[in-house]
């Protein structure tokens, strides 16, 4: 408990110092960087009515957010339907592993930048090319990370399925999934977070409403302090999102 206390004081104090700084550059080295106390002032409107909307990009920022984690949970969930089945593949077939290990390897690096003007070139609309952006740039953390676990799996339990005479989804229910569970949740956790940085991208590209949508509206209107509200906002979605994250892997390892 008593260190719990200690690590809750210990945030705050680095927050203040951050805020700190941040407000001594814009005093001293960037004038034209908003100080924390004018970020507030100035996009107090869009924390305060989170759910208010204006017009189609001038709404609160709590609508806005819910834009992008919409988004980023169908592209999500396309990743891991993709990525998951994927990962079995490569962990549990040394051929299907040497025949496109290299294209993955190769496909991994690219960025959403790239990915996104093929998807509007095959899809023709915003939408679902920044769902094809999401699923494709995030699924590659649950593909290795799944099929690491499938190789993790010790010989003994696949020679215990061969004495039980196991079928192939028995087999794949009773061993294969419960001793890749906690690679997979790791993956899952790595994709999360490609994810909802790829959003913001797709957003900024598409104009599309969302918090990377009204980043890019608000730099292209030189309103700097709604700018900082968006990277603020973008930061400590990620941070919930990751904690959540790991609270459901530290939930899966300890059943």
């Amino acid at each position: 408990m008593k260190k719990s206390i200690v690590s809750i004081l210990l945030s705050f104090v680095g927050i203040f110092l951050v805020l700190g700084l941040w407000a001594a550059i814009s005093a001293n080295v960037a004038p034209d960087l908003p100080s924390p106390l004018r970020t507030w002032e100035e996009s107090r409107l869009y924390i305060m009515e989170p759910w208010q909307k204006r017009g189609e990009m001038d709404q609160g920022i709590g609508l806005m957010t819910a834009y992008s984690l919409l988004r980023v949970a169908k592209g999500f969930a396309l990743a891991l339907l993709i990525g998951t089945p994927l990962g079995f593949l490569l962990g549990s077939s040394p051929l299907f592993f040497r025949m496109f290990d290299p294209t993955i390897q190769i496909l991994r690096p690219i960025s959403p930048l790239a990915w996104l003007p093929l998807g509007l070139i095959l899809f023709r609309q915003s939408e679902p090319a920044a769902l094809f952006t999401i699923a494709l740039c995030s699924m590659w953390p649950t593909v290795v990370n799944t099929m690491q676990g499938v190789r993790a799996i010790p010989q003994d339990y696949h020679n215990v399925a061969k004495v039980l005479r196991l079928s192939p989804w028995r087999k794949f229910t009773k061993i294969m999934l419960p001793a890749t569970l906690p690679y997979m949740f790791s993956g899952y956790r790595l994709s999360l977070g490609i994810a909802w940085l790829v959003i913001v991208a797709a957003e900024m590209l598409t104009g599309t409403p969302g918090v990377g949508g009204f980043l890019w509206q608000e730099y292209n209107s030189l309103i700097y302090s709604h700018i900082l509200l968006c990277i603020l906002t973008i930061g400590i979605v990620g941070f919930i999102l990751n904690r959540l994250m790991g609270f459901a892997e530290t939930r899966l390892r300890a059943a």
